[in-house]
């Protein structure tokens, strides 16, 4: 309950006392008293009816003064609400711009006052971490590329080494790589967090994309005997950037190889919806627990199933996913039932009419 509707409702309470109290002394004044004068043959006090219309007059003020005091209570408080509003449309990437003052010096004034002054320490500590993280990326690529290749060439000349040695070296070669990755996707989210990251605008099919991810798809189940599915497969041309469209679905097939059981299936699907072409990737398998599934698209968040299968991966997929998705003005949302079924389902919005070829809706169920 707000602040608003706990005063509104006391004052609701206050008035209702007090028009029972006016009714009753109205009703004594003027029904009550009259009967029993009658009654006992008691003559009216000279002026009585004026100083008895006086006296109903002075109470019957008092619930247009509460009522008076309500309307003003709301009006004082209306401020709050505004800011409150303001306050909730707050996030990383508008922390540089202030909420607007009233300029009148009162406490709300003051208080979105001191709101910006907090933001703008927020937004330089973001500012700061973006920095830190796209510096120290930078910095370890360096280092990391050259251990690769070294490694690599020890792995070329490995042949005097003890099958013990090669596989450490594999396995060092292994971890190095899995940093490589981890640095690349931080250097990328770091650089979209401060716009860096330039995104073409031209007619993609999405058609060819999902059927070059329906490839991945099979190389990627193979080891595990997952089927792969096409179900639907249809050819609406969206505006935006190929590559990195192209990147989120094979971040989403990835995820639903890793993520599904032994014999398990894997379903892909593009279908138009109203103005926005929709891709869904549903995959079998354990599923993401209700409590973990508001957070996958949080940095680094991987659920104990990936931890205790030792599943590669770096808990920043999602996260980039997301991103792509946001910056070619569309949706994504995870669904999942634990224990059945996992569904990922982006909406991107189709491109304009000028810059779109004809759509073709084509059946290709492709069973694999």
């Amino acid at each position: 309950m707000t602040l608003r509707t706990k005063l509104a409702f006391r004052y609701s309470v206050l008035i209702g006392v007090c028009l029972l109290l006016l009714g009753g002394l109205a009703y004594h004044e003027f029904v009550t008293e009259p009967w029993q004068r009658r009654l006992y043959k008691i003559p009216e006090p000279p002026e009585t009816w004026f100083t008895e219309y006086a006296e109903v007059f002075f109470y019957g003020m008092i619930p247009l003064v509460l009522t008076a005091g309500w309307w003003f209570m709301r009006k004082t408080l209306a401020p709050i609400d505004d800011l409150a509003r303001q306050v909730e449309c707050v996030h990383a990437d508008n922390l540089h711009q202030p909420l607007p003052r009233s300029g009148n010096g009162d406490e709300v004034d003051q208080l979105t006052d001191a709101f910006n002054a907090l933001a703008t320490r927020l937004d330089q500590s973001f500012q700061q971490i973006r920095q830190f993280t796209l510096h120290a990326s930078h910095e370890l690529k360096t280092p990391l590329t050259v251990m690769e290749m070294q490694l690599q060439a020890m792995l070329r000349d490995a042949q005097s080494l003890s099958p013990e040695q090669r596989d450490w070296l594999e396995c060092q070669f292994d971890e190095v790589q899995r940093l490589g990755k981890i640095v690349d996707a931080l250097t990328l989210l770091t650089r979209a967090d401060t716009g860096l990251v330039p995104l073409e605008r031209k007619p993609v099919r999405l058609s060819e994309l999902m059927r070059e991810s329906l490839e991945d798809a099979q190389t990627l189940a193979e080891p595990g005997a997952i089927r792969v599915t096409l179900a639907e497969c249809a050819d609406p041309v969206v505006g935006g950037d190929r590559d990195r469209i192209r990147q989120l679905l094979l971040n989403l097939v990835d995820n639903a190889v890793k993520y599904n059981r032994p014999g398990g299936s894997l379903t892909m699907a593009l279908r138009h919806v109203g103005d926005a072409a929709e891709i869904e990737v549903t995959n079998t398998g354990e599923g993401i627990p209700p409590e973990l599934l508001a957070r996958v698209f949080d940095r680094f968040v991987r659920g104990d199933e990936a931890r205790n299968r030792a599943i590669e991966g770096c808990g920043l997929g999602l996260t980039i996913g997301k991103w792509i998705v946001q910056a070619h003005g569309g949706t994504i949302r995870i669904s999942s039932t634990p224990g059945l079924l996992t569904t990922a389902t982006v909406r991107l919005p189709l491109a304009p009419p000028a810059g779109a070829e004809s759509f073709l809706s084509v059946r290709c169920g492709l069973p694999v």
